[in-house]
């Protein structure tokens, strides 16, 4: 019989809480049941393995970062809605590095999938972020996916140590946030360019 208050949520979370402490990698049905007090086998009436599992924790996680993002850019655009985006992926990965690294490299099986879903959540907020530059359509890929790159790249580099030069990390943060800014103001549409841009008549 299964413990009672047991059930698929709840036992996502205690291995998304696990994965955060010990490390995606070193996460395991048998460790999953240590720290519910139950045996593994029990496990099995919740989740269908520890695949299944990763695949919980990953939407689980895209859900957070797409409610953390919505609630962080409310109200802002431009260069305010790209910091607020940045800060908050960076905090996030961060808070939760073992959830976070179980969205990376993981593919939805349909539109319909709930990894689906909740990964179009955080989508939608970088894509949101961007449009007051007011991109040319054929760039705003483009700008999303060097969006997207630069703060999963820092994100997990800072999380991992891996920045070891004495560079205040927080001033390099705030560097890139600028540069990102100056260069989609450069990359904005003609006919959203500023007027102090636009030629004399």
């Amino acid at each position: 019989m299964a413990r009672a208050g047991l059930d698929p949520a709840a036992v996502t979370t205690a291995a998304a809480e696990l994965a955060d402490e010990i490390g995606l990698a070193r996460l395991s049905m048998s460790v999953v049941a240590e720290r519910l007090g139950v045996k593994s086998p029990s496990l099995y009436k919740h989740v269908d393995g520890l695949t299944d599992l990763t695949r919980r924790i990953a939407v689980l996680a895209a859900n957070e970062l797409g409610d953390d993002l919505r609630d962080a850019m409310q109200g802002l655009a431009g260069r305010d809605a790209v910091e607020a985006a940045a800060q908050t992926v960076r905090r996030y990965v961060q808070r939760h590095p073992g959830r976070y690294e179980a969205t990376v490299g993981i593919r939805p099986t349909g539109p319909d999938d709930p990894l689906a879903v909740a990964l179009e959540r955080t989508l939608a907020s970088f894509g949101a972020a961007l449009r007051g530059y007011g991109l040319d359509p054929a760039d705003e890929v483009h700008a999303l996916r060097l969006l997207r790159s630069v703060l999963h790249g820092f994100a997990t580099i800072e999380t991992s140590g891996g920045f070891q030069m004495r560079t205040d990390v927080d001033a390099s943060f705030g560097w890139i946030i600028a540069f990102l800014d100056r260069g989609f103001r450069a990359t904005t549409a003609p006919s959203h360019g500023h007027d102090s841009d636009a030629p004399s008549v």
